[in-house]
């Protein structure tokens, strides 16, 4: 295992959090937005991560070469998906100018379909691991140099 492979790793994961941080800012700012240039109401977006397996940084020790499936590589974002299994929520104002004009739904409002309390608790969880990360790398760079200043003696 190389030098700064701990310091690769989590800064795969601090990327990664940063685009979570970023989509859910993006849910929460548009939490009224009625119309969209796709059309309709705004849509969630979630981040979808997935291992890195693509660049190994060094091959799992513990693991025969049959068993490696990519652990200790670290995450990558592999796709920002709109969430179009979750109903928009409908609201009663005929006087809206997005208020849906004929059918069983008349004068209904279709809103997006973020929801403050969810985005909150996805904002935390990726505050906490960005700061996991954070820890990662500094608890990485004073190993280092603890092991500079033994080897200097």
């Amino acid at each position: 295992m190389g030098l700064f492979n701990s310091i690769n790793i989590a800064a795969t994961g601090l990327s990664a959090d940063r685009v979570r941080v970023d989509v859910i800012s993006d849910n929460m700012a548009n939490i009224n937005t009625t119309r969209t240039n796709e059309g309709g109401p705004f849509r969630r977006s979630r981040v979808i991560m997935r291992p890195r397996v693509d660049s190994p940084y060094w091959r799992s020790p513990f693991l025969p070469e049959s068993m490696d499936n990519g652990i200790g590589r670290g995450v990558r974002v592999s796709e920002i998906q709109k969430d179009y299994s979750t109903e928009n929520p409908l609201r009663w104002d005929p006087t809206h100018p997005d208020a849906i004009k004929s059918g069983p739904r008349e004068g209904y409002v279709e809103l997006p379909n973020v929801d403050i309390v969810t985005e909150m608790v996805d904002m935390i969880s990726a505050s906490r691991s960005y700061e996991a990360n954070s820890a990662i790398i500094e608890g990485s760079k004073a190993m280092f140099l603890r092991a500079l200043d033994i080897g200097s003696r």
